[in-house]
């Protein structure tokens, strides 16, 4: 029971043991126990304790103390600290007990001699480069408890880390107009660091609204009531002598955005809407502008009446207006975080105020051709509005209807060139302006103009020269001029000069004589000098003249013949039958030589086309056939001499027939069959030989051999007695000749022989006048059935045999002797 209590707890009733643990005991109460022994007869009485038990842990030295660390150590100190023990061992701490001992010796020395209760303590005047370990006990009223855990050696010297930085801010912060706020982090470093704070560059100072503060391992930067103008790039720096780390945050300071810039502009003003332009807030509060809300009144109201707050762009048209009240128009611009102040416009009167364009000058026709004008005017006033396009309208002078040149919109350009116009036909052209108030007058017309093309004086002939002579008459050649001033060149002025004289002499009177680029200057003196030029003439006059580069002495000129041979004059020419032949050459010489073509040094044939020009000449057979083959020859001859060059013609066809087409070896299922090659092998190999066969009964004739590059051939697979009839024919590349064909047709039959003489010849009986005669077969029937037998007799002694008869059996009676 407690001290101060009557009652009696009972703890156990189950103990058989001589003792017994009482829990559930308050600590610091007094208690009195009491015990009693009990049988199956029932319970003795009860030995009380004679005096309270206060209830207490009992008091022990304490425990070890926890987690000594070393914090900091320099070339002549070391910082060290610690945990209480996790048992005070029943009594309050009273001191700690710090000791060391130097590595290499045995015994710790105590560190301190006054009494210390802190768990931090600097232990200073060391030596630089010593080496000791640490370890801390506990005392209370008991005594000194265990010792800690020893550190690990610690040699004293300066510790050298560098920095390490911690932030607890993200990379950006948003933070409204007003509103504080502070950027933190933890830092380290061995010697401890320098910490800097910078905004966009510039260093941080403390003022009223920036404060910095910074522990040993902790860093703040606080800005209180922040504005728009702390917004920027903050950086912090932690920098000793080993180096520095930076960290960095964008801070953006947002608010409502300022006011649009004004004044609030009327781009346009009409009886029933408005359209005003603004420009945007010089600030928008540091988020993007996400719309305006624009408001209008009456200005002889307090109303303002909503237009739009949906639109992003600074221009607005604004609606539902009465002609003639004065209105006003005011401006916010909104952002995320709020809606501006006001922009407030001016007084403005709803009324039109623009016009369509006024009437163009009177237009100026430029580049006129015969299909086509360009039509140039000025820009007219616009009426206020902004000229949409212009409309350009043509009519011929004895017309009355204009009609625009073209559907698409001319814009902006002040010139167009009007297409389609009729050669020679007489136009005015007139143009209006057009606004999106409407079509202005028209410009007065311009002045006429006839479509045609502008033609000026040709440029000059191009490279004249003398190209031939006579002893009293110059040829002149040149090309026409580059340009013919757009009109037609009517012909060519020629004039020549005698060196030594001034005076130009016309060799033509008029251009129309001399429309071709040649002409020949002629009643000159023989042995004088000449210069000679040309000029040619369109209808707007002669352009300037061109020289002959050298002047030209007049006398005959002698050239021998000269021949300049074509490709087709090559040392052989090959042409397949039925195309033509053409052989041409260049000939030159002066006079021009006389011309003659010869085959195998005789006439041409009649069918050759023969050709001379000033130039050359040309042979041309058409439908060519093998017998056009042979050597042509060109021969050239003038006063000054000759030349005749020649050609080998091969004329490429089918070849000719084969020659001496035999048969032999006839039996009854084949014959042998031999030719001679054709006389003409067309000018190209025999490539291969045709063998065909036919019935004498059928039409049709059919192929037995068409590879066959002998000039032989075996023919089989005859049936035996029937009569044949063969054919060859040569092949070439060019195709198949004619056939030759065998004159008479043949049997197949194996090849008969006479037969043998019978055999055993002797008479059977012999009468006065008459012999019977036998005899047997003969050996050899001659490859063909025995018809009968020849019975004949001679007289003894007489040359001649007398024929009796010839009879079909083995036996006959000769009668008549």
């Amino acid at each position: 029971r407690e001290s101060d209590h009557r009652a009696w707890t009972p703890v156990t009733y189950t103990v058989t043991r001589q003792n017994a643990t009482v829990q559930g005991l308050t600590e610091g109460k007094a208690y009195f126990f009491r015990i009693a022994a009990e049988n199956i007869i029932g319970m003795g009485p009860f030995t009380e304790t004679p005096k309270e038990l206060v209830i207490r842990d009992p008091i022990t030295v304490p425990d070890r103390p926890e987690d000594l660390e070393v914090k900091a150590v320099t070339k002549n100190s070391v910082t060290l600290t610690w945990n209480p023990p996790k048992y005070n061992g029943g009594s309050d701490i009273t001191m700690y007990v710090l000791e060391s001992r130097l590595i290499g010796k045995e015994k710790f020395h105590r560190v301190t001699k006054e009494k210390m209760l802190d768990r931090k303590y600097t232990v200073e005047g060391l030596k630089e480069g010593d080496t000791f370990e640490y370890r801390v006990s506990a005392c209370n009223i008991v005594g000194q408890g265990k010792p800690s855990f020893c550190t690990k050696p610690i040699t004293c010297k300066d510790e050298i880390a560098p920095p390490t930085l911690d932030l607890d801010f993200r990379d950006k912060l948003i933070v409204r107009v007003g509103e504080a706020f502070s950027l933190t982090g933890r830092y380290s470093g061995k010697p401890a660091p320098k910490v800097t704070w910078l905004r966009d560059d510039i260093v941080l100072k403390e003022d009223d609204r920036t404060k910095i503060k910074t522990t040993p391992t902790t860093l703040c930067l606080g800005i209180l009531k922040s504005v728009r103008g702390d917004s920027g790039k903050y950086c912090v720096t932690v920098e000793n002598s080993t180096g520095s780390r930076k960290g960095y945050c964008q801070v953006n300071v947002v608010d409502r955005p300022s006011p649009p810039v004004g004044p609030v502009i009327f781009d346009e003003v009409h009886k029933d809407h408005m359209v005003v332009s603004w420009k945007p807030p010089l600030d928008d509060g540091g988020s993007e502008i996400t719309n305006y809300i624009i408001e209008k009144k009456d200005a002889h109201r307090d109303l303002w009446m909503p237009v739009t707050s949906a639109t992003v762009k600074t221009t607005c048209k604004i609606p539902k207006l009465l002609e003639g009240r004065e209105y006003q128009v005011r401006i916010y611009a909104e952002n995320l975080y709020g809606i501006s102040d006001p922009l407030i416009s001016d007084e403005m009167k709803a009324k039109d105020r623009f016009s369509v364009p006024d009437a163009p000058e009177q237009p100026i026709i430029k580049d006129v051709t015969k299909d086509s004008a360009v039509v140039v005017w000025n820009k007219p006033y616009d009426g206020g509005k902004p000229i949409t396009t212009y409309i350009v309208e043509k009519k011929e002078t004895m017309a009355t209807r204009w009609v625009r040149v073209t559907k698409d919109p001319i814009f902006p350009s002040t010139q167009f060139k009007v297409p389609d116009l009729l050669e020679g036909c007489e136009y005015e052209f007139r143009v209006s302006a057009e606004n999106e108030i409407g079509v202005g007058d028209p410009s007065p017309p311009s002045k006429p103009i006839f479509a045609r093309d502008p033609i000026a004086k040709p440029s000059p002939p191009i490279n004249p020269e003398a190209v031939d002579k006579t002893k009293n008459s110059v040829d002149l050649s040149w090309h026409p001029p580059r340009h013919d001033g757009n009109g037609k060149i009517i012909g060519y002025l020629v004039e020549y000069q005698k060196v030594g004289d001034e005076d130009w002499k016309k060799a033509n009177l008029t251009a129309d004589s001399c429309p071709e680029t040649k002409f020949k200057v002629t009643g000159l003196t023989e042995g004088l000098t000449y210069k000679f030029r040309v000029k040619a003439v369109n209808a707007a006059g002669e352009s300037e003249p061109a020289y002959v580069p050298d002047p030209v002495e007049v006398k005959d000129r002698l050239e021998p013949p000269e021949l300049i041979l074509d490709a087709n004059m090559a040392r052989e020419q090959h042409v397949k039958a039925g195309d033509t032949l053409r052989l041409s050459a260049v000939i030159k010489g002066v006079p021009f030589p006389k011309v003659s073509w010869k085959k195998e040094d005789h006439e041409v044939s009649p069918k050759a086309d023969i050709e001379v020009t000033g130039v050359g000449s040309k042979l041309e057979i058409r439908n060519t056939v093998h017998e056009d083959g042979g050597v042509y020859s060109l021969t050239v001859e003038n006063p000054a001499g000759s030349k005749t060059v020649s050609v080998k013609v091969v004329v490429l066809d089918k070849p000719g027939p084969p020659r001496n087409l035999q048969i032999s070896e006839v039996r009854s299922d084949s014959c042998y069959l031999t030719w001679k090659e054709p006389e003409d092998d067309g000018g190209s190999v025999i490539t291969n030989y045709v063998v065909e066969r036919k019935d004498v009964a059928s039409a049709q004739w059919l192929p037995i051999s068409s590879s066959s590059k002998k000039r032989s051939h075996m023919a089989k697979y005859l049936i035996e007695g029937t009569q044949y009839l063969f054919r060859v024919a040569a092949e070439n590349q060019f195709g198949r000749g004619p056939y030759v064909e065998t004159i008479k047709p043949i049997k197949a039959i194996d090849p008969l022989h006479p037969p043998g003489p019978p055999k055993n010849l002797h008479h059977v009986d012999v009468d006065k006048t008459e012999v019977s005669l036998v005899w047997n077969r003969p050996d050899r029937d001659g490859g063909a059935e025995i018809t009968g037998y020849l019975v004949e007799y001679q007289e003894d002694g007489a040359e001649e045999w007398t024929k009796f008869q010839t009879v079909p059996m083995l036996d006959c009676v000769v009668t008549g002797l």
